[in-house]
């Protein structure tokens, strides 16, 4: 076996390049099975993209539910800041209003205030410029005591009144003085604490702000990929669709073919001038040459699923497994540089360096790898180079 590595490697690369697809032969039923081929690639693409996609859907939903949460937390936290803000602002007009009046009704009593301070004074100039009063003529000229008594005290009561307006008008403008002063503390302190608020507020606003744009943003990016998978689910039905189609026109074309074929394959029997006999017995259902801008190197013999396959001649299986679109694949070398090779299996009586004889079963039918129905791909091979197998059956 040793000897044989490289022969074995060449040939297994072979089959790789130049793997097979079902036919039948007529060129419509190429035409459905290489159409049923395509649609199964583009089917299995989109049932990748959709895996990948979905996996990325769940990531990023998760990213936005978190977004969302983080949101309405930073919210929260600016809603009770803007109620604070409003009831400092509403507490700082209430001052200002009250200062308003305040300062009203300090203009006012200094107003009264001036007026009694300029009358009194007039009452003192008009005293320092009048003659001195003839206290004499003054007692003689009064009627009666009593009258006396009353000019004398007109005089004190004229200078006590005025001094009472000036002082009461001084009392309360000194304290209206001070509540003013102290409305105006009490405004500049709700100024500086609305202002404190209003900074805390924008800081915080700025907070959802951006938690707000980057939840918008990872919304948008879970939409489109919701959009994508959407799409990809639909072209999955499409495809599913034409696929079932392109299966049923298949199998009824092959159907067509398999009743109409009278000959063309041979009977598991003698062997052929060239040693072989046929592997399955069945109708050729498309042959070895050029098929569909490629090169089609075997034959495809039409057998029902699990049919046993069995060995064109004596020798060694040198493979006994999956390869691309053969399928289940088993190749037998048989010496001299010829080998065989039966594709699609559904399974295996044989494993690889296990010698056989001419008649052996080595595998069952099937419809694995790039096949639209059951059939076994059959290949001869001369030092690694395809060749037709009907020459040798």
């Amino acid at each position: 076996m040793g000897r044989r590595l490289p022969y074995v490697a060449a040939l297994v690369a072979l089959l790789l390049v130049a793997a097979p697809a079902a036919g039948d032969p007529g060129d419509d039923k190429d035409r459905v099975d290489a159409e049923l081929g395509h649609a199964r690639d583009r089917l299995q693409d989109a049932e990748n993209r959709e895996g990948v996609l979905t996996e990325e859907l769940s990531a990023i939903s998760a990213q936005a539910r978190a977004a969302s949460v983080a949101v309405a937390v930073e919210q929260n936290r600016l809603d009770v800041l803007e109620a604070e803000l409003a009831v400092q602002h509403d507490r700082r007009e209430r001052i200002e209003a009250r200062l308003v009046v305040l300062v009203d009704r300090l203009t006012v009593l200094r107003h009264e205030e001036r007026i009694a301070l300029e009358r009194l004074a007039q009452r003192v100039r008009e005293i320092y410029m009048a003659d001195e009063p003839d206290v004499v003529g003054f007692v003689v000229g009064a009627t009666s005591f009593t009258e006396l008594i009353d000019n004398l005290e007109l005089w004190s009561r004229i200078g006590r009144q005025d001094e009472r307006i000036a002082g009461r008008a001084t009392a309360v403008r000194t304290r209206t003085a001070a509540a003013t002063a102290q409305v105006r503390d009490a405004k500049e302190e709700a100024i500086a604490a609305e202002r404190e608020i209003a900074a805390r507020t924008g800081e915080q606003r700025a907070v959802r702000d951006r938690l707000a744009a980057s939840r918008d943003a990872v919304a948008a990016a879970e939409r489109a990929k919701r959009g994508a998978l959407g799409e990809i689910r639909a072209a999955e039905a499409t495809l599913t669709d034409e696929i079932e189609e392109l299966e049923a026109e298949s199998a009824a074309l092959a159907a067509k073919i398999q009743a109409s074929t009278s000959s063309g394959g041979g009977l598991v029997g003698p062997p052929s001038a060239a040693g072989l006999i046929w592997p399955v017995s069945g109708p050729v259902t498309s042959g070895f040459g050029p098929r569909w801008g490629r090169m089609h190197e075997g034959i495809d013999i039409a057998v029902s699923e699990g049919t046993p396959v069995v060995a064109s001649a004596v020798g060694t299986v040198i493979h006994a497994g999956w390869l691309g679109g053969y399928g289940n694949l088993v190749v037998v070398d048989h010496g001299n540089g010829l080998a065989t090779a039966y594709a699609h299996n559904s399974g295996y009586a044989v494993s690889v360096g296990l010698s056989v004889d001419q008649g052996q079963v080595i595998a069952y039918s099937g419809n694995t790898g790039n096949s639209s129905g059951p059939h076994v791909h059959f290949e001869v091979r001369v030092n690694g180079i395809a060749v037709d197998p009907l020459g040798y059956l």
